[in-house]
């Protein structure tokens, strides 16, 4: 039965390709005269409150209210996406009533989850909505394929306007002047980065981009998985079989995935050959088995064909006719080597191309590692991924450069000023975090009291043996539990792969050492008998029915599961051993059928690996993970969390079995869940330093990446952002240490210095009490007492003292003083400490008419650097008074503690014994007046540090990054 009012909606929607339009109007002039109930709206609402799942208008009207709630850029509303003010607007140009409104937005609320971030260049506008939707056959399919998946609309809408905001960031591919673009799109570990840079490049390609290499990681299993992939969602059959019979067997000779179980139903079909069809084809310059090789059919594989051959490729008459060319390489120097001296052959069409580079995983091999110290002469020297991605970009000069990581801190610390380096210096984009993604947040109660730890986290600690024996069985028990949805309903799809990762040494040895270790353990686990069957049914009844999910089934008893568990069992047991050891440094030993997630119909296994498995190597099906290797990079360690992802239908089951007191080094253990929680602490911060500066204003980028570098943080001392050696172009830019005990060293040497800081502390000095009190503190297995001159200050006068003070090395004090700049919100005043000696040899004298003060006698130990400056039982009081120590045992420091106040201690100090003026006066020439400072703890006790880095420019030696002035406005 035709469904006419679909048909008419169909029609006018259809028709609003540039935003909403009064329904009714559009409707009267497209509606059928046989139906003339189709154009009332009385009837349209009755229809959506009566419609039940799966009906088409609604997903017709769900699929453009949530495009137009997302649309970044409108020229029919003011209002900012996801608002309901913006949907406001669209029901007001659409001419719809109040009851129409309410049935509508019950049926398609507003979707109201934040958007990618953009921090961007001006840029020149060329790829307009109309110029998309004009060009659109790739796109178009690639988004039929995704809704095909299961995909939301509110996904794909997200996906549509965040790979717009890269494509419209790229250099017109038309634009007579050659100018290579260079972005970084930060998304979320295995979070989807894969599904934006595919949408990427349809767009890309439909707008008129010809060739796109594709960086696909470091390893073949890695690039396969890429390409295998692009080939199902976007370059679809008909570009494979590039005009064989798929019926004809002798055709099909040398053509892939003969042998892969989805072709050729799960991929994308365009319906007939896109050339034939009004559009271009793609050729695929490599294929799931073979890496670039050479140009496969000689140096004519880059000869396009041109309507006018007088005109250059990216003339629209000849480039809009052409075919694109798509290779997925990996990052491989003998491979790229191959690549640049067969560009090289070509010649002057190189310089005609439109291309498009995307570099997946861009901070690992990509990022230059030298020192730039070492370089002779001036000249920069690069590490060979770099040198060749260098090459590239400088053959290819309309070649786009976009590169995609979860880890981005290497590159941000790429020098902004080196032209032929990968800064992204056009855009930077943070993508939101996808709904359904499981992710540091959901492991972990960072906001306040949670579930995540107590339902996702089990510790190994000393007191709890390895947990290794638990962590099987939970394995095993996952998969009866899938087992037992999927007969339940449940979509048994996510649970075709069952993983478990055991991530504890980087060492090959180690892990096979393990691997034997694990499979023992499997043998003697007694999972067909009474002592095994216990267990599983304790786990069961002890951990995951207390955390089951209560829209999912069941079991009511271990009896009721138990039949689900022999069959897991005989999945996981297949082949003879539940595990598979994944390293090595050659591709045959990732070339394992029971690790080939695309070809094997049930990969059921324990997968014992290290760093090979860490990075963009998605592990299908992860349910349980054993996690006990330590490192000290943030991105490295963040790499390592495969635990994240997508997990529906047994988000609830997903375990992580994590080393809480690891050893590092010889003496010092770690805990491995707090240092993810200081990652993701680290991440979020870098985040909202993009938010902050990415709202335009007048129209304009306040910002760009190149003027301020995002802002690295480091929440703990030992967990660095990147590898030391991708850090050389870091600027340390502040560190927050709250309740801690700060002390710095570096200060100057000449009187004309010297005098001028003791003029600057004259306010503090005059505001000093008339007499000593005796401070004491019992903490910590120390009893501490002496005595000291007090006075208070506030917070915005010590900032303001602080800015105006000279030191031999400005940079060991900026970090701390920005961090005191930035907390201006939480902190009111500080106590100011001097104190005093008692001893006969003390050397007592005023300072600028101050009261009497002590001198304390210290020495240079390196360069302009002091020593130790404090004495340890002056520490103790400070940091009661800060926060940092419960109770001094003290009555009058009690009374000297309070919420938001930090301690400042003072130090006049002399470097020889002075000569006084006959009214006991020293020569402030003669005076360091050195201190050191404890900030007062946050309100819920945090005391961790923060330490923040930027990008050294070399090409803006004396350039102000920050305005503190504007800033602060």
């Amino acid at each position: 039965m035709t469904d006419h009012l679909f048909n008419l909606h169909g029609d006018v929607l259809a028709a609003m390709r540039r935003g909403p339009k009064p329904f009714a109007k559009l409707a009267f002039v497209l509606s059928e005269a046989a139906e003339p109930a189709d154009i009332d709206l009385g009837h349209f609402r009755e229809r959506i409150i009566a419609a039940g799942p799966g009906d088409e208008l609604i997903a017709l009207w769900h699929r453009t209210l949530t495009a137009w709630d997302l649309a970044e850029q409108s020229d029919w509303s003011d209002a900012p996406p996801r608002t309901d003010a913006r949907r406001t607007d669209t029901y007001d140009r659409l001419g719809f009533g109040a009851d129409l409104r309410k049935a509508l937005d019950e049926a398609v609320p507003v979707f109201k989850e934040p958007g990618a971030t953009v921090i961007s260049k001006e840029f020149t506008s060329w790829y307009s909505r109309d110029t998309a939707a004009a060009r659109a056959f790739y796109w178009n399919s690639y988004e039929q394929t995704l809704r095909r998946k299961g995909w939301s609309d509110a996904a794909v809408s997200s996906l549509d306007e965040a790979s717009h905001a890269v494509v419209e960031r790229l250099s017109d591919p038309t634009r007579t002047e050659a100018y290579g673009a260079r972005g970084l799109v930060v998304g979320y570990v295995q979070s989807g980065k894969t599904a934006n840079f595919t949408g990427v490049t349809a767009k890309a390609i439909d707008a008129g981009y010809r060739l796109v290499i594709i960086l696909g990681g470091t390893l073949n299993l890695l690039r396969s998985q890429t390409q295998r992939r692009l080939d199902m969602e976007l370059i679809g059959r008909e570009n494979i079989l590039r005009g064989a019979d798929p019926a004809d067997t002798d055709a099909l000779v040398g053509v892939d995935y003969q042998d892969d179980e989805d072709w050729p139903a799960k991929f994308v079909s365009h319906g007939g050959r896109p050339s034939t069809l009004g559009a271009f084809d793609i050729e695929r310059l490599t294929t799931r088995s073979s890496d670039y090789l050479s140009l496969q059919s000689g140096i004519r594989a880059l000869e396009f064909e041109k309507q006018v051959r007088t005109q250059p490729l990216y003339d629209p008459a000849n480039l809009h006719h052409a075919a694109a060319r798509v290779m997925v390489v990996k990052k491989n120097k003998s491979v790229l080597d191959k690549l640049i001296k067969d560009l090289k052959k070509i010649g002057p069409i190189l310089s005609e191309i439109p291309t498009l580079i995307i570099d997946d995983e861009s901070d690992q091999a990509s990022v230059n590692t030298t020192d730039p110290k070492k370089w002779e002469g001036g000249k920069v020297e690069r590490k060979a991924i770099n040198n060749q991605i260098s090459q590239l970009l400088g053959l290819l000069p309309r070649a786009q450069y976009v590169g995609y990581t979860a880890t981005p801190f290497a590159n941000v610390f790429v020098d902004p000023g080196d032209e032929e380096d990968i800064f992204p210096r056009d855009f930077l984009i943070s993508l939101p975090r996808p709904t359904g993604y499981m992710g540091v947040q959901d492991f972990h109660d960072l906001e306040s009291e949670g579930t995540a730890e107590e339902t996702h986290v089990r510790g190994i600690h000393d007191s709890t043996g390895d947990r290794l024996q638990e962590a099987l069985d939970a394995f095993v028990l996952t998969g009866a539990l899938k087992l037992y949805r999927a007969e339940r309903g449940v979509s048994d799809g996510p649970f075709r792969h069952h993983t478990m990762l055991v991530h504890q040494s980087v060492r090959v040895r180690d892990q096979a050492v393990l691997a034997l270790h694990i499979n023992s353990l499997w043998h003697r686990s007694a999972y067909t008998g009474q002592e095994g069957h216990a267990r599983l049914a304790a786990l069961l009844a002890d951990d995951f029915r207390h955390y089951a999910d209560d829209g999912l089934p069941s079991p009511a008893s271990y009896e009721e599961l138990k039949p689900y568990v022999s069959r897991a069992r005989q999945l996981i047991n297949s082949g003879g051993e539940p595990v598979i050891i994944v390293n090595g440094d050659t591709e045959r030993d990732y070339e394992q059928p029971e690790l080939d997630f695309d070809r094997t119909p049930h990969v059921w296994k324990i997968l014992v690996g290290g760093t090979k498995l860490s990075r963009g190597f998605t592990v299908e099906g992860l349910t349980v993970t054993y996690y006990r290797r330590t490192t000290q990079q943030a991105d490295t360690l963040m790499q390592m969390g495969r635990w994240f992802g997508f997990r529906p239908g047994y988000r609830d089951l997903v375990r992580l079995y994590i080393g809480r007191e690891e050893p590092l080094g010889k003496k010092k253990t770690v805990d491995l869940y707090e240092a993810f929680e200081a990652v993701c602490r680290d991440e979020e911060t870098f985040r909202t330093q993009l938010t902050r500066y990415a709202a335009l204003v007048d129209g304009k980028p306040q910002v760009t990446p190149a003027q301020i570098p995002p802002l690295v943080s480091q929440h703990l001392s030992w967990l660095k952002p990147a590898a030391r050696n991708k850090m050389f172009n870091a600027e340390l830019v502040e560190i927050r240490s709250p309740g801690q005990w700060v002390e710095p060293t570096a200060y100057p040497r000449s009187p004309e210095d010297l005098r001028h800081n003791a003029e600057v502390w004259r306010p503090v000095l005059e505001g000093l009490a008339p007499s000593p009190v005796t401070l004491s503190c019992r903490a910590d297995g120390r009893d501490d007492s002496y005595q000291a001159v007090l006075g208070t200050l506030d917070h915005s006068a010590l900032v303001g003292l602080l800015h105006d003070l000279r030191w031999s090395t400005p940079t060991q004090f900026s970090p701390h003083f920005e961090s005191l700049v930035q907390a201006g919100n939480s902190i009111d005043e500080w106590l100011v400490i001097v104190p005093q000696q008692t001893s006969k040899r003390s050397i007592e004298a005023s300072i600028l008419a101050s009261r009497p003060l002590t001198l304390a006698s210290r020495t240079r130990r390196r360069g302009d650097f002091f020593g130790a400056i404090s004495e340890p039982k002056h520490r103790g009081v400070a940091l009661r008074v800060a926060g940092a120590l419960q109770d001094s045992q003290d009555p009058l420091v009690e009374s000297l503690a309070r919420p938001r106040r930090g301690v400042l201690v003072l130090y006049p100090l002399v470097e020889e014994e002075p000569r006084l003026s006959s009214d006991g006066a020293v020569d402030p020439g003669k005076v360091v007046m050195a201190f050191s400072l404890v900030a007062p703890t946050s309100p819920d006790g945090e005391r961790r540090s923060l330490v923040r880095f930027r990008a050294i420019d070399s090409s803006r030696s004396n350039f102000a990054v920050i305005d503190r002035e504007e800033d602060s406005a």
